[in-house]
């Protein structure tokens, strides 16, 4: 059964240990510098956020039909039955297609090492295929953020609004988003207020993708994973070291 995640922006306190337990699962540095940015990147692959009196979280949606993995000319990126979009740098060819597809702007890349990787949260694939949840869900001391069965996290979802109509907006974000996601967020306002977009698409983005690619000559589209592979090949270096200058 598909695994998600529900994240209650009503009982988040900001404590950000969901930042940390991220941090230590990854092997990734974490300190007050860091914990003090609310944003995701290529070193914080999940991020509280404040908005007035309010918390939000930011993460990986993992989208049912992921548009990142739909435009992966090598197959880097997949959608796993568990729930997961999960990512083989092994495979990477660094075309960042996933960072301009992703409708929430999350696929991080590593400017600054020479070898870099695209970062994006996983939704703890590996801890998950073992019977057990997510580092950010263990770590959060008031139940803010749950891992579970898709399913199951909907109906509670529905079950919380349902019994504290006034504490809640009467939607859950993420199962309509395009196309659905295995994140879902609980509001007590609307959800641009908690800082999350409202003007996705409900349809599933990689079928928008593939109507565009149908209309390409299968050589076109064929030849230019090739070219882009042995591209990447002799001028990867060269072209990070570039980047790293621009973003100096």
């Amino acid at each position: 059964m598909s695994k998600a995640i529900l994240y209650d922006s009503t009982l988040c306190v900001g404590c950000k240990a969901c930042e940390g337990a991220c941090a230590e699962r990854w092997g990734i540095p974490y300190n007050e510098k860091i914990a003090a940015e609310e944003k995701i990147s290529a070193h914080k692959l999940t991020a509280i956020e404040t908005h007035g009196e309010r918390f939000s979280r930011r993460l990986c949606m993992n989208c049912a039909q992921p548009a990142c993995a739909s435009v992966c000319p090598v197959g880097a990126l997949q959608k796993t039955a568990l729930g997961p979009v999960v990512y083989d740098a092994d495979k990477c060819m660094g075309c960042r297609y996933c960072m301009q597809a992703c409708p929430f702007q999350v696929p991080s890349y590593e400017w600054d090492a020479m070898l870099p990787r695209m970062r994006k949260c996983d939704m703890c694939y590996e801890r998950q295929s073992k019977g057990g949840v997510t580092a950010c869900s263990e770590a959060c001391p008031v139940g803010a953020t749950k891992t579970g069965d898709r399913d199951a996290l909907i109906a509670e979802a529905r079950q919380r609004m349902a019994e504290k109509p006034d504490q809640y907006f009467g939607k859950i974000y993420g199962i309509q988003e395009v196309g659905g996601t295995s994140v879902f967020f609980l509001s007590a306002v609307p959800f641009d207020q908690i800082g999350l977009r409202t003007n996705v698409p409900n349809e599933p983005l990689p079928e928008t993708t593939w109507r565009v690619l149908e209309l390409l000559p299968d050589v076109v589209t064929t030849g230019g994973v090739l070219l882009g592979g042995i591209w990447w090949v002799s001028n990867r270096r060269e072209e990070v070291a570039k980047a790293e200058g621009r973003h100096s």
